[in-house]
């Protein structure tokens, strides 16, 4: 067994001194958290993270009571428990996993949060004998499953044009981070690769030597360009969030534009691939066409033809000079 499972104790073996001693540094923690993810969200969705500090202040509000049931009942020390020590007790993810997460992941995190919480108080409820600690522990059942409802939606405070703004900002993170980003590696991989893999596949007819050329050119392509992004802009400026989740996203695309057109070449009868090939080709650019239109509000002709046009042009390209 592992030694960080076998020495956790089960929540019925604990007393209820340490049931308040994990009372309490689960409040501790989840201020400390709402307060990381107001501060994560303070630049771009002030009223969101207003909400933040005000349940990390009320999380502040139910320790100090757990401090003081604690006092008068089992003295100024508090044993050491943290949910990690508890086998079964739910766990919290570090404010540093967070941080990728967009508004509303955000907001279901801290839903699903007091979730939790409320129903630690209500199970610890049912397990003390003495009225106080019975009544605070009620008492703070109540009081998250009312967190809950506005961990939710966090409505309650933000107005609807508040919110419709924060979203607003929310979609354009994502775009500028992610979908330009990808949008570009996804058309440099599908577009640029193109003349090599089918110049590779006509002068060789050889499907295993093509398919070593699009995996190479890919692979290429996208260290290129993760490489390329990353380094064009730290995001400080422009606003267009982490350069290394940018790079990624560009990396990762320009590969897989790439692959699309070079796997089928695993197959092989040369002329099947190569039929295979070619329509996955259209499909990427279709689905590129696709992409600008929907995210970058392109009109789907324009983008059509723009993106079509230019990559059959390359295509053909790469035939006649593989023809050649």
């Amino acid at each position: 067994m592992l030694p960080s499972v076998s020495f956790r104790r089960r929540f019925t073996d604990l007393s209820e001194q340490e049931v308040l001693a994990l009372a309490i540094s689960s409040e501790e923690d989840d201020a400390r958290i709402y307060r990381g993810y107001a501060e994560r969200l303070r630049d771009s969705f002030a009223a969101t993270a207003e909400i933040f500090e005000s349940m990390a202040a009320e999380e502040d509000t139910h320790r100090q009571m757990l401090i003081d049931l604690h006092k008068k009942r089992f003295g100024d020390v508090i044993p050491l428990l943290r949910r990690e020590h508890v086998a079964g007790f739910y766990a919290r993810s570090p404010i540093w996993l967070v941080e990728n997460l967009g508004l509303e992941k955000i907001r279901e995190q801290a839903g699903q949060m007091e979730r939790d919480a409320q129903r630690f108080y209500e199970l610890a409820a049912k397990r003390t004998t003495d009225a106080d600690t019975r009544k605070l522990l009620g008492d703070l059942a109540a009081a998250e499953a009312g967190h809950e409802q506005t961990a939710a939606d966090l409505t309650a405070k933000v107005d609807g044009e508040v919110r419709d703004t924060e979203d607003k900002e929310a979609h354009r993170q994502f775009v500028l981070t992610w979908v330009q980003p990808g949008l570009a590696g996804l058309m440099d991989g599908s577009v640029s690769t193109l003349a090599p893999i089918f110049a590779a596949a006509f002068a060789t007819g050889n499907t295993w030597d093509t398919f070593l050329v699009g995996l190479a050119a890919s692979v290429g392509a996208g260290i290129s360009m993760g490489f390329t992004e990353a380094a064009s802009d730290d995001g400080q400026l422009s606003g267009r969030g982490s350069p290394w989740k940018r790079g990624f996203a560009s990396g990762i695309m320009t590969t897989v534009g790439g692959l699309g057109h070079a796997l089928p070449y695993l197959i092989t009868d040369f002329w099947t691939a190569t039929t295979i090939a070619v329509i996955v080709v259209f499909i990427e650019l279709w689905a590129i066409a696709w992409i600008q239109n929907r995210f970058m509000e392109t009109p789907f002709f324009r983008a059509a033809l723009q993106v079509v046009l230019g990559g059959a042009l390359v295509l053909a390209a790469g035939v006649l000079i593989g023809s050649g």
